[in-house]
């Protein structure tokens, strides 16, 4: 029996085995994505990002016991960490705070390096999340590195993705200034039993506010009128909602679940799921693409005549598009 074979059949030793493979972009575990790929695009696939300190292991954590004992889902769990400065290896610290899930055969984490990857996401993360699809799991969630303003990247592997704030961590227009607000279909406010939960709050619905406006209010002879803003289009008709958490006692995380499943119910009948999937699996494309030409070219070109357009852009002689262009045409001074 093949290992994809296995992994479909349940087997969770052949899964941790190709989830390395893919991990380590190794031959055989391309192989087997190509095989697995048809049994893909059921999950729900959920990104969890925001801050360091937010609290999103725990909000993780949480939320899937919830979907263990409420709903019987089968849940995966990707968390991209930082890499080890020694090693390059996972960091694990998301593992301590998930100790609740251990032993529970319907569920699977997955630790993951980033290995310098930008966008809190490691490259290998988009095949990782297909393996998780494809061994039928209902609901896969992707824990980013919490690094800011690239974190926008989950936005284009998730299906709903949650960003996650908490009071007291600086200035109230933090999320604007890291980019990350507009990728939020649900925005949740966690460690809300902190001073300034109201404050954190009244700022995000003032920006969701600007982002999404409903109603234009104007004054007319000295008295303030509104006028309703036309409807939007069903596919750009949602509003993210705020839901508040303290997730270290599990309080709101039933709120934040219904509105994880509100939002599905929303991608399903504005159809804005199957476009979600159709940008998801483009990116991928284009990224793989990418990768591909890149070594193709570098397997292709001389090493030393690389070294040396290298030293000449050092050297300021040349700028690094002349470069570019100098390489891509074979024209080499």
């Amino acid at each position: 029996m093949t290992l994809s074979s296995s992994i479909l059949n349940g087997d969770r030793l052949s899964l941790a085995r190709l989830l390395t493979q893919v991990e380590n972009d190794l031959p055989e575990g391309r192989a087997s994505l190509a095989e697995l790929f048809p049994h893909t695009g059921r999950a729900h696939l959920i990104g969890v990002t925001g801050a360091p300190g937010t609290g999103k292991s725990s909000l993780v954590n949480q939320l899937t016991l919830y979907y263990r004992k409420q709903e019987d889902k089968r849940v995966a769990i990707v968390a991209v960490d930082p890499s080890s400065p020694f090693t390059g290896g996972a960091v694990l610290g998301d593992r301590v705070r998930m100790r609740d899930l251990a032993g529970d055969a319907g569920v699977f984490i997955r630790s993951m390096a980033s290995r310098g990857s930008l966008g809190g996401l490691a490259q290998a993360t988009a095949g990782i999340v297909q393996v998780f699809d494809a061994a039928g799991y209902d609901v896969v969630m992707i824990e980013t590195v919490g690094a800011g303003q690239s974190e926008v990247d989950i936005a284009k592997l998730a299906h709903t993705t949650i960003v996650v704030e908490a009071p007291g961590l600086g200035d109230d227009i933090q999320a604007i200034k890291a980019g990350i607000l507009e990728i939020a279909d649900i925005l949740v406010i966690n460690k809300a039993d902190r001073p300034g939960v109201e404050n954190t709050e009244k700022s995000l619905k003032s920006m969701l506010d600007m982002a999404h406006p409903v109603r234009h209010v104007f004054q007319h002879h000295g008295k303030m009128e509104a006028v309703e803003v036309p409807s939007a289009p069903v596919y750009n008709s949602w509003i993210p909602p705020i839901q508040r958490t303290i997730s270290t006692e599990g309080m709101g995380i039933a709120e934040v679940a219904d509105a994880i499943a509100r939002h599905l119910a929303h991608l399903r009948e504005s159809g804005d799921w199957t476009a979600r999937e159709r940008a998801r699996l483009e990116v991928e494309l284009e990224a793989l693409l990418q990768d591909a030409l890149v070594d193709r070219f570098r397997a292709a070109f001389p090493q030393k005549q690389y070294d040396e357009i290298v030293e000449s852009v050092v050297g300021r002689n040349i700028s690094p598009w002349e470069a570019v262009t100098m390489l891509m045409s074979g024209r080499l001074k």
